[in-house]
């Protein structure tokens, strides 16, 4: 018993060690990762927040003819006074859209092979910063998913990396899962992960952010190393989440099988997103950044173009 005592509180102290290094080097990286959003953010000039459709605003948007039903106050007399037909005024939609995000900061993100300059966790952190600088300059609302409130700030992605730094170790972050929370009718949600945990959870936990009128875009971020599996002879595989090792002689002849295997939870994930009305995406870190936000932000604008207004 004395025993078993001492290897627990071993644990727990390397525990607490590996949670330290990893809030300081999350620390230390998060200027750099703030460039790169940054540099990726502006590499993606026309932002997402291209409504183009007629509603409450400021902003001039279009004339069109009067109709029986318009309201007189909406007439533009000027453009009416110089042409054969009586025209209204439309300005653009300009209500705001609050968009919730989560990276997934669990361990087994951490992983980088030498086939890719970064690691998941870092591409995961530098995609949510850079979407979030688009959505805020879009004039949108952006909320860390369990941890902040929305804001349209402009230091909104600021605040967003204090606070990944500050909640580093928080369940809301490394469980692998998106956490339980409540989202209101006409919000969008940006969940970035490997999403390799079981379908089972997968499903239950965005089934619980689902909801009426509630966006969602999956986007599965992968090493290209674990898609491929282009090891060769015998290697040792560690479980990163808990430590468990499994040794593989010949791993080049389990490659077709673990590739069947992805394939399959793949389609599982795909499953899961159509079943509520979500998108799903795959990035691999070997690509550049600006691929996957490109994509992003086409679903998004096709997502607020079917909000009532």
């Amino acid at each position: 018993m004395v025993a078993n005592s001492a290897n627990t509180s071993q644990s727990k102290v390397r525990q607490v060690a590996r949670i330290e290094q990893a809030a300081h080097g999350l620390a230390e990286r998060m200027p750099e990762l703030m460039l790169e959003a940054a540099r990726i953010s502006h590499t993606v000039t026309h932002g997402v927040h291209g409504r183009r459709r007629a509603g409450p605003g400021e902003t001039f948007w279009q004339f069109r003819q009067y109709e029986q039903n318009d309201s007189a106050t909406l007439i533009d007399w000027r453009r009416t006074a110089s042409a054969h037909h009586v025209y209204v005024r439309e300005r653009e939609w300009e209500a705001a859209h609050t968009v919730w995000l989560w990276p997934d900061l669990s361990p087994s993100m951490d992983f980088q092979s030498t086939l890719s300059p970064t690691s998941k966790r870092d591409r995961a952190l530098v995609l949510m910063l850079a979407l979030s600088e688009l959505l805020v300059r879009g004039g949108e609302r952006v909320g860390l998913l369990g941890l902040t409130n929305p804001t349209a700030s402009r230091r909104a992605t600021a605040r967003l990396a204090e606070t990944l730094i500050a909640h580093e170790d928080s369940e809301v972050l490394t469980t692998g899962l998106p956490p339980q929370a409540r989202i209101s009718r006409f919000s969008g949600t940006v969940l970035i992960s490997d999403f390799l945990d079981p379908l089972d959870k997968i499903g239950e936990a965005i089934k619980r952010l689902a909801g009426d009128q509630i966006s969602g875009h999956l986007v599965q971020v992968l090493d290209p190393i674990e898609e491929s599996l282009s090891f060769e002879g015998r290697m040792e595989f560690i479980e990163p989440e808990h430590g468990e090792r499994w040794i593989g002689d010949r791993v080049e002849n389990l490659r077709e099988a673990y590739r069947e295997k992805l394939e399959a939870h793949r389609r599982g994930l795909r499953e899961i997103a159509n079943r509520i009305g979500w998108s799903f995406m795959v990035h691999h870190t070997d690509r550049p950044a600006t691929e996957p936000m490109l994509s992003l932000i086409a679903r998004m604008q096709e997502s607020n173009g079917r909000r009532p207004a």
